[in-house]
């Protein structure tokens, strides 16, 4: 029976079969490395005694060395990269599997263009990139709805998103040079996060959370815990909206109340890190507040309008 070892000298290793192995071990400093051989004979225990493992001179097995730490770096200097080439802006966070026919999708697409269009017209308030993971789904709306406004879209893409059964790089229809498809998550969330950061009173960004699973519930938490801990490295506030359509969050917002009953979190912690909109006139309401610019109540009036023939069957 062979098998591998992992861990400090006092792993506890039980085997019950004979058997003749022998590691090469990688040091810490990965400039040193060692051969060991383990004689074990059946029922042989070991506890941290390693007097007992005789060494031996046979043939060793090489371990491949890790080099993600590496490849992950990298791919985030990557996202970093294309955040300066496109600058950062509104993230959206959404469901992938909400597609076309689902109502969320067309509301979505029309947030996402009323928002860039409402800025346009009072004082450039969101007259800025639109970033996404790129996906399918809402994030598909967010896109589509930017790029109607005429305004630059960025996107982290992922292999394989959630409801998909094929693998792919690409992007349907994005240019090449304005998403990257990312390996590893940590490097697409450094991006995501980072795409929302401002440095000066000057960047007009914004996170929003649109219905969604288990990925973008993921997304939303650890933006949330960064903005709680001030470890989201943006040296001004950045508006987290929200989208509770049709009531979508409205469990989960009766969770966190629970949470304040069992003191997991102080009373009025969480509704003072986001903004709850149930409406798309709501969302611009507040980050037109937020920035302190203007948004008259016909402009209100007739973002809703507009939102409401997109509901339409």
């Amino acid at each position: 029976m062979g098998f591998a070892l992992l861990g400090s000298l006092g792993s506890f290793v039980s085997v019950r079969d004979s058997h003749h192995w022998n590691v090469r071990f990688q040091s810490f400093t990965l400039k040193e490395r060692f051969v060991v051989g383990f004689n074990l004979a059946k029922n042989f225990r070991a506890y941290k005694k390693f007097g007992r493992v005789s060494l031996c001179k046979s043939e060793f097995v090489d371990f491949e060395e890790r080099t993600s730490p590496n490849e992950v770096r990298k791919e985030i200097e990557q996202c970093y990269e294309l955040i300066h080439r496109l600058g950062r802006g509104v993230v959206y966070l959404g469901s992938s599997r909400m597609g076309p026919g689902h109502p969320h999708y067309s509301q979505t697409l029309e947030l996402a263009r009323e928002a860039i269009f409402t800025a346009w017209q009072i004082a450039n308030l969101l007259d800025c990139t639109t970033w996404t993971g790129a996906g399918p789904g809402l994030m598909d709306a967010a896109i589509k709805g930017a790029q109607e406004a005429g305004k630059a879209v960025g996107g982290f893409k992922i292999g394989k998103e959630a409801g998909e059964w094929t693998t792919s790089k690409f992007h349907l229809y994005l240019p090449s040079e304005t998403y990257l498809t990312c390996r590893f998550f940590s490097a697409r969330k450094h991006g995501l996060v980072d795409a929302a950061v401002r440095s000066s009173s000057s960047d007009k960004t914004a996170v929003v959370a649109l219905p969604g699973g288990v990925g973008t519930l993921d997304e939303m938490f650890e933006i949330l815990a960064l903005i709680q801990l001030e470890r989201i490295g943006s040296e001004l506030p950045v508006p987290f909206i929200v989208m509770n359509y049709d009531s979508f969050y409205a469990k989960l917002l009766d969770f966190l109340d629970d949470c304040e009953d069992w003191g997991t979190v102080s009373k009025g912690e969480v509704s003072s890190l986001w903004k709850i909109c149930n409406t798309n006139s709501d969302a611009l309401a507040y980050l037109a507040e937020f920035y302190d610019l203007p948004f008259s109540d016909e402009q209100k009036h007739g973002t809703e309008a507009r939102s409401a023939r997109k509901q339409v069957p």
